[in-house]
């Protein structure tokens, strides 16, 4: 008897059911154009701070506004950081729940290699600020600083470079990027939670049992949604628990599959109408207050020559390296995933220098690892410098294969017939795929 042929490995980076690639290209779009802005943020917050006018800066970051009697006086730093900031984990939440249900989380073949990458992507750099900190003698509270990766800084220094990558690797970027987000906001949660207020904390539950009520009966109508959304995060950060987890809870309960007759899901519907007030507003406002930083010889020299922000800058340039390709590298070797042969293994290196780019969320877990010290400012100093080097670092790396990038993005975008599904969708996908 012939004996039968071995399991076909399914192909890692290979092209992306049209779905799929459709619904994250209208996601990267809005990134792209928010990394812009938030780079111009950032831009703008180092010059205004090292100008003439950096008092000013100073004054207008620290003014206090809000409702007292409901806990709500905060300054203008921290309205962005704990309110802006909660509608970029709400979205974060809403990708996260649609990678799960529908998009390349939803199956262990497809998840396990960009799970294991962004797990040790957040490992090593975490591990490696240990270290370095630890044997320089300095605090270890930092060592969640370095975990993190900015989805949209990173696709804008691709747009900056005008690279030309697949969907695959954007695609395996964006992925990477909400596994992030999900293990910040643990993070954030479990580690950086001060004294509970259990009668807020049980409202703000209770809330979110009501949020989840009204979608599982499938009501509609903003009314509902939003002065309850408000409602559960000023409940949230009451509770000691910061307030963005509030938004990535609530991201999580809406809905992300279709009922009979619907064209969108609440989550889509959601995401469509908040993500580019997330990424052109919330974010570059959080950066506009959070960047602005001194910067000195005597600054520069700090990052480099005290242990805690040299273990950032260690953490997210060379962590990031060797947690992402090492843990991708190992999957692929050990699992029955092989490399698709129309790229390298150079092309998921450049990916996990890119994802040294720890900026927006990093600088949140910064401010609240080390809260009203000194060396707060030193850390965010090397927040900006990590992200920098890498973005540097990723743009020669990536550059070098743009030519092969360049055949591969109009090979998957050829569309001859002009009925607006690209031919290779066509040749390879069944009907109900496409």
């Amino acid at each position: 008897m012939t004996a039968a042929p071995p399991p076909q490995r399914s192909p890692f980076l290979g092209v992306l059911p049209w779905p799929e690639r459709r619904a994250i290209a209208a996601a990267l779009r809005t990134e792209t154009i928010g990394g812009l802005v938030l780079l111009a943020a950032a831009v703008i917050a180092l010059v205004w701070a090292n100008s003439p006018l950096g008092d000013v800066y100073q004054q207008i970051r620290d003014f206090h506004f809000g409702i007292p009697a409901l806990g709500l006086d905060l300054s203008v730093g921290h309205w962005t950081a704990d309110g802006l900031l909660a509608v970029f984990f709400l979205v974060a939440g809403i990708e996260l729940k649609r990678e799960l249900v529908v998009g390349e989380l939803r199956t262990p073949a497809t998840a396990a290699l960009p799970v294991i990458a962004a797990v040790c992507g957040m490992a090593v750099p975490a591990a490696l600020y240990v270290l370095t900190a630890g044997l320089g003698g300095g605090s270890l509270d930092g060592w969640a600083v370095p975990m993190a990766t900015d989805i949209a800084f990173a696709l804008a220094v691709l747009a900056v470079i005008s690279t030309h990558l697949p969907a695959a690797l954007r695609a395996f970027l964006l992925t990477l990027a909400v596994v992030d987000d999900l293990g910040a906001i643990l993070i954030i949660a479990i580690f950086f939670t001060g004294d509970l207020n259990f009668l807020a904390l049980g409202g703000a539950f209770a809330g979110l049992v009501l949020f989840y009520a009204l979608q599982r009966f499938r009501v509609r109508g903003w009314w509902w949604y939003v002065p309850l959304g408000v409602t559960i995060w000023a409940l949230m950060y009451n509770s000691g628990i910061h307030a963005t987890v509030a938004g990535v809870a609530m991201g999580l309960i809406l809905r992300t599959t279709l009922d009979k007759g619907e064209e969108s899901s609440p989550g889509a519907r959601v995401a469509h109408l908040v993500h580019p007030f997330s990424a052109g507003v919330a974010v570059p406002l959080f950066a506009l207050f959070a960047a602005g930083v001194t910067v000195s010889g005597g600054a520069l020299a700090d990052v480099f020559t005290r242990p805690e922000p040299l273990g950032v800058v260690i953490g997210l340039v060379l962590g990031k390296i060797l947690g992402v390709f090492g843990g991708t590298y190992l999957a692929a070797r050990f699992t029955r995933a092989r490399l698709n042969p129309d790229l390298a293994w150079a092309d998921v290196f450049g990916l996990s220098v890119l994802a040294g780019i720890g900026f927006t969320v990093a600088l949140l877990i910064g401010e609240l690892a080390f809260p009203g010290q000194a060396v707060t400012e030193q850390i965010k100093a090397a927040v900006l410098i990590a992200s920098l080097a890498s973005a540097a670092l990723a743009a020669l790396v990536l550059l070098r294969r743009n030519k092969v990038y360049k055949r591969l993005y109009e090979e998957e975008n050829i569309d001859a017939d002009e009925d607006g599904i690209p031919d290779i969708y066509q040749r390879e996908a069944t009907p109900a795929e496409r």
